[in-house]
C-alpha cells in the first residue's frame, strides 16, 4: 500500500541558524529550500499529490506557479532522484461550498498531462454528509453524486481520445455504504481500473469499513481503490484486503503544530510540543502587553531564557527543574489557564529526540520539540511523516497491529 503526501508548499531553510534565528540573506524561497523528500536520505513516503487548488490559492507565489507549469513536477519539486511517484487530484473540499467544480475536463487533464503526473483524478464534487442507512437523502447529495459521475465519463473519454500517458482514477463520491458501491460500479463500467473514494475524511473507522464492505460486493478483483485523506494507520492490512491500494494525508504534518498536545510522534505514542512562542508573534501576548498587563523588556527577557536553558538542558549543562521553572514563568505571561509542567516534565525526562533514527532529529535535537515559528514546527512535521511512514511499513511487513499512535491521529486533513 502506498502513501501519497499531499503537497501544500511545505518547505524548510537549510540556512536557518536555530541559535541566532537568522537566516541567509541570499536566501531564494522554494529555490533553495527543502522539501520533505529532500530532508531524509529516503522519501518517508511513496508518492506525491499535488492539487490544482492547491497550486491556485496563496501557497504558490505568482511566479512559482508559472515555474511549475513551466518546468513540469520532475523539475520543480527536484524529484529526479527520489524514485517517487505524482498524482493529481482538483481540491474538491476547497470548492465545496460552490455549484458545480470550477475545473472543466479539458482544463484538468491539460494540466495532468503537461505538468507529467503519474496519475490524476478525475473532477468530483465532494458530498458533505454521510447516511448509512440511506433514509431521508438529502437531493443535493444526489445532484452531486451525478455531476461526479457525468465528469469521470467525460475524464476517461477525453483521455482516451487525447492519448495521455498519466493513469486516469475515477473519484466515487457517496453518502451511505450502498451509495460508494453504486459510484463504484458505474465507474467501473466506464472503464477505470483505479477508483478513489472521496469525501470520506470526517468518518469515523466504522463508516469507513462499511462502506468498503459493501463496495467489496461489487468491486471487480483487478480493480484498485485509494482513500482520499484517509490515515488510519492501524487499520492498514484491513484497508488491503478490501482492494486499497493507497491512500494520501497531511494529517501527521498537521499534527505538529494543530493539535493542542500530540505533536511529536515516536513508534508508540505521542508528545506534546514546548511551547516558546516568540514576544511579537503570540495574540494574546502582543494583547497583554499592549494593555499594559505584561513589561515587554520582561517577556523577551523570558523568551530568550526558555530558548537558552532549554539548548542548555539538551547539552547536559542545565537542571530540569530549573528549565521547567523558566517555562512556567514564560507561560503565565501568555496562557494564564493552563499549567504545562507536568506535560512537559514527561517529554523532558523521556528526551525522545535522542533516540530517534530520523534525520532531522540528528540535525537539530531538543529543537525539534520546540513550538515556535515554521522552521522548528516544519521540521518537526517532517519527523511526524517520517515516523508514520516507519509505523506503516512495519505494519504492511509484519502483519502487527502497533499501538495506536494516539486517537488524535485521526483527526484527517480537509485540504482537498
Amino acid at each position: 500500500m502506498k502513501f501519497f503526501f499531499p503537497d501544500s508548499q511545505d518547505y524548510i531553510d537549510p540556512s536557518f541558524d536555530f541559535a541566532t534565528e537568522s537566516r541567509s540573506s541570499l536566501r531564494v524561497r522554494q529555490r533553495d529550500d527543502r522539501y520533505a523528500h529532500e530532508e531524509f536520505s529516503s522519501p518517508p513516503f511513496d508518492g506525491l499529490l499535488v492539487s490544482r487548488a492547491v497550486v491556485d490559492s496563496g501557497r504558490y507565489t505568482l511566479a512559482q506557479k508559472h515555474r511549475l507549469m513551466r518546468v513540469g513536477l520532475q523539475k520543480f519539486f527536484r524529484l529526479q532522484m527520489a524514485n517517487l511517484e505524482t498524482m493529481g487530484d482538483c481540491g474538491a473540499f476547497s470548492y465545496a461550498r460552490e455549484q458545480v467544480p470550477p475545473y472543466s475536463v479539458g482544463e484538468i487533464i491539460s494540466f495532468y498531462d503537461e505538468l507529467g503526473f503519474d496519475y490524476g483524478l478525475s473532477v468530483d464534487h465532494v458530498i458533505l454528509g454521510f447516511n448509512s442507512t440511506d433514509e431521508s437523502v438529502d437531493p443535493e447529495w444526489r445532484r452531486r453524486q451525478e455531476i461526479t459521475l457525468e465528469l469521470a465519463n467525460e475524464f476517461i473519454r477525453d483521455h482516451r481520445h487525447r492519448g495521455c500517458a498519466f493513469v486516469p482514477i475515477g473519484v466515487a463520491q457517496g453518502w451511505s455504504p450502498a451509495s460508494y458501491a453504486f459510484a463504484v460500479a458505474e465507474l467501473q463500467k466506464m472503464g477505470y481500473t483505479y477508483i478513489a473514494l472521496g469525501g470520506m475524511v470526517p468518518l469515523k473507522t466504522p463508516d469507513i469499513l462499511s462502506c468498503l464492505e459493501e463496495v467489496k460486493k461489487f468491486r471487480q478483483s483487478e480493480i484498485r481503490l485509494h482513500l482520499l485523506g484517509i490515515t488510519r494507520c492501524e487499520q492498514v492490512r484491513e484497508f488491503e484486503k478490501y482492494g486499497v491500494a493507497s491512500f494520501d494525508s497531511t494529517s501527521p504534518l498537521r499534527q505538529a503544530f494543530k493539535d493542542l498536545k500530540d505533536n511529536y510522534y515516536t513508534p508508540n505514542r505521542t508528545y506534546s510540543a514546548i511551547r516558546v512562542p516568540q514576544v511579537q508573534a503570540n495574540p494574546e501576548l502582543s494583547r497583554r502587553i499592549l494593555a499594559g498587563k505584561v513589561h515587554q523588556g520582561e517577556a523577551q527577557r523570558l523568551e530568550r531564557a526558555c530558548l537558552q536553558s532549554l539548548s542548555a538542558y539538551d547539552t547536559g549543562s542545565a537542571y530540569l527543574e530549573d528549565v521547567l521553572r523558566t517555562l512556567r514563568s514564560y507561560e503565565c505571561l501568555f496562557d494564564e489557564e493552563h499549567d504545562r509542567t507536568e506535560i512537559y516534565r514527561e517529554v523532558l525526562v523521556a528526551k525522545p529526540w535522542k533516540a530517534c533514527p530520523c534525520d532531522i532529529c540528528k540535525r537539530i535535537g531538543i529543537h525539534v520539540i520546540i513550538f515556535r515559528g515554521a522552521e522548528r514546527n516544519r521540521r518537526r512535521g517532517f519527523h511526524n511523516i517520517f515516523v508514520f511512514y516507519q509505523r506503516l511499513q512495519k505494519e504492511l511487513s509484519n502483519g502487527i497491529t502497533p499501538t495506536s499512535v494516539s486517537g488524535a491521529q485521526q483527526v484527517e486533513c480537509m485540504t482537498r
